[in-house]
């Protein structure tokens, strides 16, 4: 019998990507393709489904790890494989704590991502050991600190510096005194170009549950 496989992005070509990489296996067969995150759900709570590879964000839409969440809910049994372009170390960590069995950077080879989907269905779970090197102005996301990365998060939320320490337990000179390394480090020449740099590059995207 074949796995039932739901694939779900908002990009066609990746969908396309993923479709042709099952297409190639002889384990998997496409139950349903969707650009939608919430279509997804509701296939799945309606249908038996063996794997849902779904990216993360879907703009006017629950995220997919949102998705994942409401899916694991009610068919825990079902695997689910997260991909995604963006290297924001708190998606892996959400992945996890949801019970995301693996989790897959977006690469064009179609091979690397069909293995990966074998193995998870054989009971593997299968997560980067670390996340792509992008760079920011004149340095890099691995060159961040945690903290430095929760205060970029924290202002992709829309908090002010006040906000932010509280939120942190730190002293608002704290705050300041990070964006400041920050700005010195990457080169940029205010608060916002550093935010809005932060949020293009992917390295820090606010990743709290969102309310459905």
């Amino acid at each position: 019998m074949l796995y039932k496989v739901v694939i779900v992005d908002d990009f066609k070509m990746m969908r396309e990507i993923l479709e042709h990489a099952i297409e190639q296996s002889k384990e998997c067969e496409i139950a349903a393709v969707f650009d939608s995150s919430g279509e997804a759900v509701g296939y799945c709570r309606d249908h038996s489904v063996d794997l849902v590879i779904t990216d993360v964000m879907f703009p006017g839409d629950i995220s997919g790890l949102d998705a994942a969440g409401q899916i694991k809910a009610t068919h825990p049994e079902t695997k689910i494989l997260v991909i995604t372009s963006m290297p924001e170390e708190a998606y892996l960590q959400r992945a996890r704590a949801i019970g995301v069995e693996s989790f897959w950077h977006k690469e064009v080879q179609e091979k690397l991502i069909l293995d990966v989907i074998n193995r998870t269905m054989a009971g593997e779970s299968i997560y980067p050991d670390t996340n792509p090197v992008v760079a920011l102005g004149n340095t890099f996301n691995t060159e961040f600190t945690e903290k430095e990365l929760q205060i970029l998060r924290e202002m992709v939320a829309g908090n002010s510096n006040q906000e932010i320490a509280e939120k942190m337990h730190l002293r608002v000179e704290d705050v300041k005194e990070s964006i400041d390394n920050m700005l010195k480090r990457t080169g940029f020449h205010s608060r916002l170009e550093l935010l809005i740099k932060a949020r293009s590059s992917g390295i820090a995207i606010h990743c709290e549950k969102e309310e459905v």
